[in-house]
């Protein structure tokens, strides 16, 4: 028993590294489902199989969940604590799909607690941090960066798909043209349907409609940690503008993180021996 209670909540522990290796695989996976199940064509294709593994992955989350609340000292504490919070996020948009609850079904509630998993990627960050070792601090800060940089990658990607591509998305124009088509006169054609900004107002015309999937959105999210500014593509929506602002601002807050790290690494490497030697 004590054993099992040292594979969840002790770090130093050979068992706690193998149980976070396979939590991480699945949340990589996950990820990986999450933005897949964005692509149309490639969720008519395999949407059986991307249930199935968000299914397999829930499953492990929730294991992860209860064992750190059973195992842990201060139960109450862990859950209403920072990670606490974050796996129980983590599996719970999951189950309220899964009851079917009446107030659930909207699209918008439904996309939303589909986008909420994406959270789960900071189940990644709490890994890299409780496992840091000093023995090597360069190569745990250089890993830790790369999960932040993953993680705020995923999340940026998922919340520009959800404030401004669900705005064009198939099901909200099929709606929004049988609003239309409801509405127009017998023999009359009836108006095409373009999306609004539900702030401004402003249409969002075929032309500026990027962000159609979470991969997608992922390229523009790449270019603007990296340049602090636009590429190709750009949002247009007041909603998009501001995950644009709070995105570079994070690159930026990145780029200084990797200037650290790198600082260091260079010290290390070029005058490591001779501070030993001084001493």
């Amino acid at each position: 028993m004590k054993t099992l209670g040292q594979m969840f909540t002790d770090p130093t522990h050979q068992k706690y590294h193998i149980w976070q290796t396979i939590v991480t695989i699945f949340i990589l996976a996950s990820c990986v489902g999450l933005a897949l199940e964005t692509v149309s064509e490639f969720d008519a294709k395999y949407s059986e199989e991307l249930e199935k593994l968000e299914w397999i992955s829930v499953c492990i989350f929730t294991v992860d969940y209860i064992a750190n609340l059973l195992y842990s000292e201060q139960k109450m504490k862990y859950a209403f604590s920072l990670w606490g919070i974050i796996d129980l996020v983590s599996i719970l948009p999951s189950y309220l799909m899964l009851l079917n609850l009446t107030a659930l079904q909207g699209t918008k509630v439904l996309r939303l607690l589909r986008v909420a998993r994406v959270l789960r990627v900071l189940k990644l960050v709490r890994g890299a941090v409780e496992t840091q070792t000093e023995s090597n601090p360069i190569v745990s800060n250089l890993k830790i960066y790369l999960i932040i940089f993953f993680s705020v990658m995923m999340i940026s990607s998922t919340a520009m798909y959800f404030v401004e591509g669900s705005l064009y998305s198939p099901e909200n124009i099929e709606i929004g043209q049988k609003a239309l088509d409801a509405l127009a006169q017998p023999g009359q054609t009836p108006e095409q349907f373009i999306p609004k900004d539900p702030i401004s107002g402003n249409p969002v015309p075929a032309d500026k409609q990027f962000f159609t999937s979470i991969p997608t959105a992922m390229w523009w999210c790449i270019v603007t940690l990296t340049s602090t500014g636009y590429g190709d593509i750009y949002p247009v929506t007041v909603g998009g503008r501001l995950v644009a602002g709070i995105t570079m601002f994070l690159g930026l807050v990145l780029f200084g993180i990797l200037l650290n790290v790198v600082g260091k690494t260079l010290m290390v490497v070029l005058f490591g021996e001779k501070l030993k030697s001084d001493d």
